[in-house]
């Protein structure tokens, strides 16, 4: 049996999701589009599972976005897979009014419901006292009271959802249709075979949005509506002001008001967090606590997963023999993937703040915080949203940007938001910042590395902006866009779902990232341990005569570097050194930045891989030492030097992050021009910034 959680966005249903499923879950996308797609299961009892689907946050049937659009098509097609046994309809009861529209439509659609009454701690704040036992009896429809942060009363869900699949109960809240449009509303049940007349009349009010009713059939009904002289837009106006009549009657009965509304503790803060000028430099302070804590924090675990990786593969030579297999293993896939286990400390610190950010609630006011100020660049209010998530990762981020009505806005925000700096791109930031970044205090308490990170993401966020500035002038958008958002009430960060939050994108990071990343170190080594032509073949012989002087390790370092340089990857490197020489980049860095575009990721466990083929066996076999000890053998000075570092960090503060970006994009724009446009200016804005530093401070 299938049960659809559905909801108002910010009614708490995800969180009632989580606490009903709990681990058993599973994400995908809904068939044919890119919105993401919530099941789990759930046992009512001992001996009954049901499946639970998290449809996205809508506040009606009539969709202004495709993620409302996907609530509809699932809930107007009995055929679809996803279609439920039982709607649970979360409402919050601090807005009961607006919450109860959608309860009135879904439940019309001729589709079992409950209601689970959520936030009533919010509405008693509020003065709001609800008599749910009397809602109940006068809807017809059971209703639970829960608090879904908590976890509070879902045993009671449970046993009315299982109930209500037992024995359905099904109430009819209004009769829309008039008697005109009775006749047409049959015709249609017939045709399409449908039991509801309430659903017949929205297959004839919203054709063109029921993508699985076919071009024909849509074309049909646009017809049909043509020739009885109906009007969607009149009838959902009718629609939508009929149901707040009869919900306005309803809650007069069953919700009292007592006293003057008191200002809330919400209110209060806000009055501070959204000022015009404090609330910019507290969001500001915010961003400089994070970036401090990524730095200070994490630097204890991920020196001592350093020294671990390190050991590790010291003791993996030893006990195994000398040979290719011992070398595939400690030179590829341990130094690979050591480059990314390495990073697990500062992307789980990061994320811990970000979650605790979004769970207290004060996420949303920095959306509200941004609307003001990206407009003047270009950008909608809601491009805030995929601006901010590309900090964790650009695909879903364009994904979001879908909620963006103006095409021309939505455009604009797909194009830019790749410019914000997403989590794969903070081992290359701390990496190189650690090389060349002195760790002192200014005034004694700030982190210089932690000011220069912070600086890094800023310079991504005003790149944006401007970008958007320029779009927007090229693209002669005149269209104005609103942006409308509910912000919810401060809330307590709920610390379970904050290490839900962080254990899964570490999770990703390593496994999604890992797969690629040991796929592409183990490629590495091949490359660099074998080569074309009679050179690699003699590299023993050629280097014993050419340096008779040198024996031990110091030859055998030798020889694995005229190897490396000789070798597939090394001739491959040399043939595109001349167009990144001017950037300070050797060989070496190039096929890092190659490997790199199919993660950013991978450049560190490629720089790994590449400099441990050839260290010295005396170095410390650690990711930092390998790269700090690195020597130009034209210049005799360290290769990772301060021009270098910030000509790389300025590199990829601006250039195109992966081929997966490039695919979504290509996705959502629905063709290769636009993703062609972006790869181009984001690698031209990323080349010519990083020639300008360098040679600035070389």
């Amino acid at each position: 049996m299938k049960v659809a959680l559905l909801g108002n966005p910010n009614s708490g249903k995800s969180s009632l999701f989580n606490h009903l499923t709990g681990l058993r879950q599973k994400i995908g996308n809904f068939p044919g589009v890119t919105v993401d797609k919530k099941i789990g299961f759930c046992k009512l009892k001992t001996d009954t599972e049901v499946e639970i689907i998290d449809l996205p946050g809508t506040y009606s049937i009539y969709p202004n976005s495709l993620d409302e659009q996907v609530v509809l098509e699932v809930l107007a097609d009995p055929n679809n897979p996803d279609y439920p046994d039982l709607a649970v309809v979360v409402l919050d009861a601090s807005n009961l009014k607006r919450n109860m529209l959608l309860f009135e439509q879904v439940s019309d659609l001729g589709i079992p419901c409950v209601l689970a009454l959520n936030m009533l701690d919010a509405a008693m704040e509020l003065g709001i006292v609800i008599d749910s036992f009397k809602l109940s009896k006068l809807i017809g429809v059971p209703v639970v009271e829960i608090n879904a942060r908590e976890g509070i009363g879902l045993e009671g869900l449970k046993l009315i959802i299982f109930q209500q699949l037992q024995k359905p109960e099904l109430h009819l809240n209004l009769e829309i249709v008039d008697s005109e449009k009775q006749k047409v509303t049959d015709q249609i049940k017939e045709k399409f075979n449908l039991k509801n007349r309430y659903l017949a009349i929205q297959y004839l009010a919203q054709s063109p949005k029921l993508t699985f009713l076919g071009f024909e059939k849509q074309k049909e009904l646009q017809k049909l509506a043509l020739d009885s002289n109906f009007d969607p837009d009149r009838f959902q106006s009718l629609d939508t002001m009929l149901r707040y009549q009869d919900i306005k009657g309803t809650l007069d009965q069953v919700m009292e008001v007592s006293g003057e509304r008191k200002i809330s503790r919400t209110d209060k803060i806000d009055k501070v967090l959204l000022h015009k000028t404090w609330g910019y430099v507290i969001f500001l302070l915010v961003l400089f606590i994070i970036f401090q804590s990524v730095f200070a924090l994490a630097s204890y675990p991920m020196d001592l997963i350093d020294a671990g990786i390190g050991g590790f593969s010291d003791w993996i030579s030893s006990v195994l023999p000398h040979g290719k297999i011992t070398d595939l293993i400690t030179d590829g896939i341990i130094a690979g993937v050591g480059g990314v286990l390495i990073f697990i400390p500062q992307i789980a610190f990061l994320f811990v703040l970000i979650s605790i950010l979004e769970e207290s609630g004060y996420m949303a006011r920095v959306v509200v915080l941004m609307d003001k100020l990206i407009r003047k660049f270009g950008l909608s209010g809601k491009s805030v949203v995929p601006l901010i998530s590309s900090m964790a990762c650009a695909v879903p981020a364009i994904m979001s940007a879908r909620t963006i009505g103006n095409w021309k806005d939505r455009l604009i925000t797909i194009m830019v938001t790749p410019l914000m700096s997403c989590s794969a791109r903070l081992p290359i930031y701390t990496i190189m910042i650690a090389l060349v970044v002195p760790d002192t205090k200014i005034l004694g308490f700030f982190g210089l590395q932690g000011l220069v990170l912070m600086g890094l993401y800023l310079l991504g966020f005003l790149s944006a902006l401007l970008a958007g500035w320029v779009m927007k002038w090229m693209l002669k958008s005149k269209e104005r866009s609103y942006f409308v958002m509910e912000l919810p009430t401060y809330k307590r960060p709920r610390w379970s779902q904050v290490a839900y939050t962080v254990y899964e994108k570490v999770k990703t990071f390593v496994f999604e990232a890992g797969k690629v990343i040991m796929a592409i170190s183990v490629i590495l080594w091949v490359l660099s341990s074998y080569g074309p032509g009679e050179d690699f073949k003699i590299a023993e012989k050629k280097v014993v005569i050419e340096n008779p002087n040198l024996t031990g390790d110091k030859l055998e370092n030798k020889i694995s570097s005229y190897k490396l340089q000789h070798s597939y990857a090394g001739k491959f490197g040399q043939f595109i050194e001349p167009a990144i020489k001017p950037l300070g980049y050797d060989w070496k860095i190039g096929i890092a930045l190659i490997t790199s575009f199919a993660a950013r990721e991978v450049f560190v466990g490629t720089m790994s891989t590449i400099y441990s083929i050839g260290a010295d066996v005396e170095d410390e076999n650690t990711i930092k030492s390998r790269l700090k000890r690195e020597v130009n053998p034209e210049t005799g000075k360290p290769v990772f030097d301060v021009a270098t570092s910030f000509s790389l960090l300025i590199f990829y503060v601006f250039a195109m992050m992966c081929m997966s970006t490039l695919a979504v994009v290509y996705r959502e724009t629905k063709g290769w021009k636009w993703p062609l446009i972006q790869l181009g200016y984001m690698s031209a804005l990323a080349y010519i910034s990083a020639f300008l530093v360098y040679q600035l401070l070389k």
